[in-house]
């Protein structure tokens, strides 16, 4: 399959590493608006001379018999990219967001379907092993009655110029717990602060518009069961950390841990009397397999192709469900912290 990589930045540089290692793929065009990007691609993978460079992705409509492309652009561009691939008939493969605007996933979704298109997004996360063994996991009752969740992701940069902390970050931890849970929030609130890019004058403002660079989010899904994350690019203490809570115990998904991503702590209470004593404590790693999430997100898009069936764990309106609660917490967020009802 004939398939072009758009963007070869800091993300869409390992999409070129895919696509290029992939058996049933022939990469045979890339696109990134700066030159200097594209000669340092060439030179790093060192591509054959037959691969078509450009910085114009109008260019790509000289490519005879183009499959699909690989979309890693900033956000903002995503929209009118989306919908020119998808109007020239190419099956499209994007980096999460989707978009900034429900309406226009909705769009790009609709048009997927009546061009007989894959749409997929690259939520990586969903294609993680522990991931999708931590579905299992929740899905078996294991946990017994789920009571609450809780997540942190947070590092010291990059800081986005496009999007805020909330648009960069929170979309990992949103798709992971709806995986887990099967669910989608019905209810959405987030506070958030500003330092770097404030509305204000100086590097450090400490506005309440503009970008916010700490974010809480709190999601409340249809059995009343909730979620916390904590959102931050501007903490050193980095932390790639999910947990699920119930009954009779607790799933936690730490991906710094790469010895043990996935744990499930049991416990839970007895009671004697008017107290609640803890019991049936113990730790347990359970073991994951081995294998690139993002390897496995392309494998999947190469075989939705072939099978020309869009994969329901990934695709564009999976993307939309997403980019609607993340719209839904800008809302509160620019409200104060006031509860939307998605």
């Amino acid at each position: 399959m004939k398939i072009a990589v758009i963007g070869v930045g800091r993300w869409g540089v390992h999409l070129l590493r895919n696509f290029l290692a992939h058996p049933q793929v022939n990469v045979v065009a890339v696109v990134d608006p700066q030159a200097e990007r594209l000669a340092a691609v060439k030179q790093q993978f060192n591509l054959d001379e037959n691969i078509f460079l450009t910085t114009e992705w109008s260019d790509l409509q000289q490519v005879a018999g183009l499959t699909a492309v690989a979309i890693a652009t900033p956000a903002t561009t995503h929209y009118t990219l989306i919908k020119d691939a998808l109007n020239l008939g190419y099956h499209v493969l994007a980096e999460k967001p989707l978009t900034l605007d429900p309406a226009e996933c909705l769009e790009l979704c609709q048009i997927a379907e009546q061009q007989h298109l894959i749409l997929m997004v690259d939520h990586t996360y969903l294609f993680h092993p522990a991931v999708e063994q931590g579905q299992s996991v929740v899905k078996a009752g294991t946990l017994g009655n789920l009571r609450y969740g809780y997540a942190t992701r947070t590092h010291l940069g990059p800081v986005r110029q496009d999007v805020d902390a909330l648009w960069d970050l929170a979309i990992h931890d949103i798709a992971i717990f709806n995986n887990w849970l099967g669910q989608i929030p019905v209810k959405a609130q987030a506070t958030g602060t500003v330092w770097l890019q404030g509305a204000g004058n100086g590097e450090f403002n400490n506005s309440v518009s503009g970008l916010a660079d700490l974010v809480w989010v709190t999601l409340t899904y249809p059995n009343a069961f909730q979620v916390y994350i904590h959102l931050c690019w501007g903490n050193p203490d980095k932390q790639r950390r999910l947990a699920v809570v119930g009954s009779r115990g607790c799933l936690i998904f730490d991906e710094m841990s790469t010895a043990s991503p996935l744990t499930l702590l049991h416990g839970e209470f007895e009671g004697q009397g008017n107290q609640f004593l803890p019991v049936n404590q113990k730790s347990e790693v359970l073991e994951v397999r081995t294998g690139e999430p993002l390897q496995r997100v392309c494998d999947r898009f190469i075989l939705s192709m072939i099978q020309n069936t869009a994969p329901d764990i990934s695709s564009g309106w999976v993307g939309t469900e997403l980019v609607k609660i993340l719209s839904g917490l800008t809302a509160s967020l620019n409200q104060g912290g006031q509860p939307v009802v998605l």
